[in-house]
């Protein structure tokens, strides 16, 4: 498949994270993927990030080297109190400004202290020093605002490592910035797939093979997670728009079934939405998710009007006891077994009264797996009083990520009944 060359590859955009946290492990660099995904909506790419530390010398040299070679740095990090905050400094060392009081930064402190009852102190007006002639950017969050320059043909912002000040800062200011600075960027149409049940690798041999002429203004990109996939379609001009919705209608009669939906969605919102359009209800009966599955129904606002109970019967006993599985059901092949998630289903839809209903009872490890139950097997059972369906998988994932696999399998196996799809599931058979 043509990799396309956009307008992206125009505006050349680096990030320089500072911080001895970063380098030391201690904290996770979240932000340049921050940064990244938000300049994509406005037509703009990373072609390079780099992390340093706490260091004078190395911050001002990668600067002047950065800044040499793009057209925008994003510098993120070292504007706080403390005295290792060192950015404001830095900038005023690589352009030859003083620093000084900046009265829009002092103005902002000041507002900001008053409104938490804090005392503006000598370590917090550091923050309002700043180049000389620097443009603020402002923080609606934190404390220290962000700022910008221009050295070596190259805008260079500066802003708080802290995220959470960072979104805000991107989405309310900077973006516009750039907008401004680079009027000329062409901001992608893109349109995301969220995919469940389909590999990375297996889902690109599929398109390559299936689609030889998929055509190169229309890009194909992909975004692995845990449990669903992204699968991006992205043009950069008007007209290539109605060529994109051709071949993403070519793409679903291919690979349709695995599609969860459109945009942000995922497995649990997908499945309220289709409970409620088709005003069912649905019960949970739970033993190796120990409450997963329920806890990701009830994270959809409005869940209450499709799910109105759901069990958890960790123990033999528990299962007797709350959803009626009967002790012939444990004594044929134990508790992890076909027809004891059968009889959770037919236990669970009778007392929640609900109209689909879903078990899983497994072995989620370190221990407790045999030679005929390895650590990993597990079985689930969907369906209604009319037909119940049951499976027996093996997810060979550590404890966590098999429970998470497990209710992701859970909740796609009702979608499926629900859009009443007939074609097993690729992971049927991946799972053995």
């Amino acid at each position: 498949m043509k990799k396309l060359i956009t307008p992206q590859a125009t505006i050349n955009v680096q990030v320089l994270l500072t911080g001895n946290e970063l380098m030391s492990g201690v904290t996770t660099d979240s932000n340049s993927a921050m940064i990244a995904e938000k300049l994509s909506t406005i037509g703009m790419a990373l072609s390079r990030k780099v992390t340093i530390g706490d260091d004078m010398d190395v911050l001002v040299q990668e600067m002047e080297a950065l800044s040499l070679n793009s057209d925008v740095l994003l510098v993120n990090g070292g504007l706080g109190p403390t005295i290792d905050d060192l950015t404001s400094e830095a900038v005023s060392k690589l352009i030859g400004k003083p620093l000084v009081v900046n009265q829009q930064a002092i103005a902002h402190l000041e507002s900001w202290c008053e409104a938490r009852s804090y005392p503006l102190n000598q370590a917090n007006r550091k923050q309002a020093f700043l180049p000389e002639g620097a443009k603020v950017i402002a923080n609606a969050v934190g404390s220290a605002v962000g700022f910008s320059v221009k050295w070596n043909d190259c805008v260079v912002i500066c802003t708080p490592g802290v995220p959470s000040e960072l979104r805000v800062m991107l989405d309310r200011e900077i973006l516009k910035l750039l907008m401004e600075d680079f009027p000329n960027a062409v901001a992608p149409s893109i349109t995301r797939l969220q995919l469940f049940g389909l590999g990375e690798s297996g889902l690109q041999q599929s398109i390559s093979d299936d689609f030889p002429d998929w055509p190169a203004n229309v890009e194909v990109s992909f975004r692995a997670g845990v449990p669903t996939l992204e699968l991006k379609l992205t043009t950069f001009t008007e007209e290539d728009e109605p060529e994109k919705e051709l071949w993403k209608t070519k793409l679903l009669l291919n690979i349709g079934d695995y599609v969860v939906g459109e945009g942000s969605t995922d497995l649990q919102t997908e499945v309220v939405a289709l409970l409620a359009d088709q005003n069912k209800t649905l019960t949970t009966v739970e033993s190796c998710t120990g409450g997963l599955i329920a806890s990701k129904i009830t994270e959809v606002p409005g869940a209450s009007a499709v799910f109105q109970a759901g069990f958890v019967t960790y123990s033999d006993d528990m299962k007797n006891q709350l959803v009626g599985v009967p002790d012939s059901a444990f004594k044929a092949n134990g508790a992890v077994s076909e027809a004891v998630v059968r009889e959770m289903v037919i236990g669970g839809l009778k007392i929640s009264g609900a109209n689909f209903g879903v078990a899983v009872s497994g072995i989620a490890g370190p221990d407790g797996g045999t030679d005929s139950k390895p650590v990993g097997t597990v079985w689930i059972a969907w369906g209604s009083d009319d037909r119940i369906y049951t499976q027996r998988l093996v997810i060979g994932r550590n404890r966590k990520l098999f429970q998470l696999m497990v209710s992701a399998i859970a909740l796609d196996l009702i979608r499926r009944l629900l859009l009443n799809i007939q074609e097993p599931p690729v992971y049927f058979s991946t799972y053995q």
